[in-house]
Formats: structure tokens, C-alpha cells, sequence
């Protein structure tokens, strides 16, 4: 436990959950599906839409999905992260440039999410996203 743990979540975190959030900015929802818990309690505090249980959460990937395409560019900037026992957390910074809607759109969220291993395997089980807004220090 411990390091390695932690070494293993963020191995998925750079892989796994970062190709499904890729395809999903290029309309393609099943990676989120398969990140994402099907198991309660799952709560979605999206930029856009709020979701609570996992069907709800998935009508919302699909709405999203439908929304997006082309995606030009996705970064992270991972600031927190870490796992304790069967649960684990990340903070960060999801800079995207894709089209919403057929129109150009390039934003940045702050991300929390929460991440429970269900099976040997991680889920997000929240996400909580808003608008970035300038740091104190202009960054």
C-alpha cells in the first residue's frame, strides 16, 4: 500500500481515465462509461449539468458527447492527488480547446473528483467543475 498505490492510481489517472476524457471531447462516450461507477452513490456537479446516481450521470455523457467534436487540445495540470485504502482523490485543471455545439470553444475548469476501487479497478464515484478564475498571483 501506500506509495505504490498512490504510483498505480495515477499510472490509471494518466492512461485510462485521461483517453476516456480525451474521447469524450471527441464525442465518443463509452470510455466515460467504463470510468465512471454504475454502483450509488455517484454525484455529478458538472460546469454545465448536475447528475446524481449513475444513470443520470450517463445521460449526461451522452449529452455531452453529442455536444462535442473535434477536439484540438486537452491538458492537465494535476495540483492534488492521492489514495487511502479504496478511495482516492485528484485536484486539477482541465484546459480544453474543442467544439461544443459546432463552435470553437476553448476553457479551463477546476476539477475534483473522487475515485472509489470497485473491483481492482478505479471508478469515479464525483465530480465536482467550475470555471477556473485567475489565481491571486495573476497565474
Amino acid at each position: 500500500m501506500g506509495m505504490d498505490d498512490r504510483n498505480d492510481f495515477l499510472q490509471w489517472f494518466n492512461t485510462t481515465w485521461r483517453r476516456a476524457e480525451d474521447a469524450l471531447h471527441n464525442g465518443d462516450s463509452s470510455g466515460r462509461f467504463s470510468t465512471w461507477s454504475d454502483r450509488e452513490p455517484v454525484t455529478l456537479f458538472g460546469a454545465w449539468f448536475e447528475a446524481r446516481g449513475p444513470e443520470a450521470a450517463r445521460e449526461v455523457f451522452l449529452k455531452l458527447a453529442d455536444s462535442f467534436s473535434h477536439s484540438v487540445s486537452g491538458d492537465i495540470e494535476l495540483i492534488a492527488a492521492d489514495v487511502s485504502g479504496d478511495l482516492a482523490y485528484t485536484v486539477h485543471r482541465e484546459a480544453t480547446s474543442t467544439r461544443v455545439n459546432g463552435e470553437p470553444s476553448a476553457y479551463v475548469l477546476r476539477v475534483t473528483r473522487v475515485y472509489r476501487r470497485e473491483d481492482d479497478e478505479w471508478k469515479v464515484v464525483h465530480r465536482h467543475a467550475d470555471t477556473a478564475l485567475p489565481a491571486a498571483d495573476g497565474t
